[in-house]
């Protein structure tokens, strides 16, 4: 980001602060004891960035120095999941920790031992998004193939494995599950 698109964000933010705070120039001249003419000069780009001019407006809109010439970033928006292995499966979290629902990738990798089926409270739900598993919920096993999805109650003992090769999953379960699954 070059100089002058900083500056430029910088602007922009003091012009969006007054007007979301409702001051008018006026108002905001007659509280950091500037002009209205200089504010307006500021905003528009016709008068240098100083701080003799930006300390007080920034004193009086509420926000610091930084906050107006901080780049916009993307880490509130994108999630960048670090894998975590464990046994014959990895997991991608791909939610925040902080919400009420958790979503993960998940990679299993073919078994021939049974995985063992748990019980929780909660409600879990998935799609296969490459390959196949079974789904063992309690007596029953369901297959569930590339592009399908389930969605079950997990105080019905359940389980999930991948059959003739890797398979991809988001699973999308409430904090209950989270711990199940995650933390097994």
């Amino acid at each position: 980001m070059s100089t002058t698109d900083v500056e430029t964000l910088a602007r922009t933010r003091l012009r969006s602060l007054r007007s979301t705070l409702g001051y008018s120039l006026e108002e905001l001249a007659e509280r950091t004891h500037l002009s209205p003419s200089t504010i307006s000069r500021i905003e528009t780009g016709k008068r240098t960035l100083g701080l003799d001019v930006l300390v007080p407006l920034a004193q009086t809109l509420g926000v610091s120095l930084d906050a107006l010439f901080e780049r916009p970033g993307d880490e509130d928006v994108v999630i960048r999941p670090a894998p975590h292995s464990s046994g014959g499966h990895t997991t991608w979290p791909l939610s925040r920790s902080d919400g009420r629902t958790v979503a993960i990738k998940m990679r299993l990798e073919p078994s021939t031992r049974a995985p063992e089926q748990r019980v929780h409270p909660g409600h879990d739900w998935f799609v296969v998004i490459e390959g196949q598993v079974h789904l063992l919920l309690g007596d029953r096993e369901i297959e569930v193939g590339t592009g399908e999805a389930a969605e079950f109650s997990t105080m019905t003992p359940h389980a999930i494995r991948a059959v003739g090769g890797p398979a991809e999953l988001i699973m999308i379960f409430d904090r209950e599950g989270q711990r199940a699954h995650v933390h097994q």
